[in-house]
């Protein structure tokens, strides 16, 4: 099948990193957020992938170009903001098959799309959605399912809590029928606020729940519970794990220098990293070359490569930029450094 990537956001949630590279190449751990997400699929289910974005396309058209991927990438560029359901139409011309599948592009889950696929054809829906189990659904897409039929019987876009159908919410990967284009307006639209809704009244709306994880990576907290998930998971091509004095893995993408006090837990480290002596970092991503000089700490941090955390400084939550210098007992909490002018 051809899959369709959603990934039109700027990620803005991401920066400063976003600001130099497109939120679907960012990297967590070997391998780019989207070849993360597309992973789900077994590659022999690939026929191509289409990244509907509008943003970074030069860079990602880069990237692929020259990636060595078993299936064939193709950028289908938005020239305005279309919406979820209008960034799927956009793609229309690109498919090759009678069916495609739909994924969020900073969506990481444990989702068997070849189990989906099969639920999907039992059912005979023109349409499923992946369905996963939270506490307080208002944030979501919510459905009424009907385990026996498989069909989701009702759909509401992110209702209030007291209101909401069920605790199981769209999961953010869709197996569509070409049928469904037909029912797609024009311009840019939303599909769980226009199509989903009126296919689930029409009985045609099939649900597939699932269990294990479903992280979306598209903030600095879940990013870095990703990065946690893939580390327990050893869901890496590259690299190895390591701890310290019993503490909590971290994975090493490269050669690396950490000094003997220096404690790493729970962390991602790439290549040509150091980390000094009584430094401590814990649940931290640090890209190549970022530089954690004596006694810093940093805490549920996002390092960018080339960055160096000054001697004693002490940082709690914050995306820190490529190549930033963070001074001698520097501390802040939250936020981004540089903080923006």
């Amino acid at each position: 099948m051809d899959v369709i990537v959603l990934a039109g956001g700027f990620g803005t949630r991401l920066r400063p990193w976003t600001l130099h590279t497109p939120k679907p190449l960012i990297p967590i751990l070997d391998r780019t957020m989207i070849e993360h997400v597309v992973s789900i699929l077994p590659e022999s289910m690939v026929n191509q992938v289409l990244i509907a974005s509008g943003y970074g396309i030069d860079q990602m058209r880069n990237h692929f170009e020259n990636a060595n991927l078993p299936y064939e990438v193709v950028i289908v560029e938005e020239k305005e903001p279309l919406g979820t359901g209008g960034a799927i139409a956009n793609c229309r011309s690109y498919l090759t098959g009678e069916r495609c599948v739909v994924i969020n592009g900073d969506l990481l889950t444990s989702l068997r799309v070849d189990e989906m696929l099969a639920a999907h054809r039992v059912s005979g829906a023109m349409a499923s959605i992946s369905l996963w189990e939270v506490e307080d659904p208002s944030r979501f897409g919510v459905a009424d399912y009907n385990s026996e039929s498989g069909r989701i019987l009702r759909f509401q876009e992110k209702p209030k809590r007291e209101d909401a159908y069920s605790n199981l919410i769209n999961a953010g990967t869709y197996i569509l029928e070409s049928e469904v284009f037909d029912r797609m307006p024009d311009g840019a639209f939303s599909m769980e606020r226009i199509v989903f809704p009126e296919m689930a009244e029409s009985g045609l709306l099939g649900g597939y729940p699932f269990e294990g994880h479903f992280v979306d990576a598209g903030t600095p907290e879940s990013y870095l519970e990703a990065m946690n998930t893939l580390i327990g998971n050893k869901d890496w091509n590259r690299g190895h794990e390591a701890n310290f004095e019993g503490l909590n893995k971290s994975w090493f993408g490269g050669k690396s220098k950490v000094f003997s006090s220096a404690k790493v837990t729970s962390s991602s480290v790439e290549d040509g990293c150091s980390i000094a002596e009584e430094a401590i970092v814990e649940n931290s991503a640090l890209l190549n070359g970022a530089n954690i000089e004596f006694g810093a700490k940093i805490t549920s941090c996002m390092v960018g490569q080339g960055a160096r955390i000054g001697p004693n400084a002490n940082l709690e939550g914050v995306v820190i930029d490529h190549d930033a210098i963070i001074p001698i007992n520097y501390t802040q909490k939250g936020g981004v450094f540089p903080t923006p002018k």
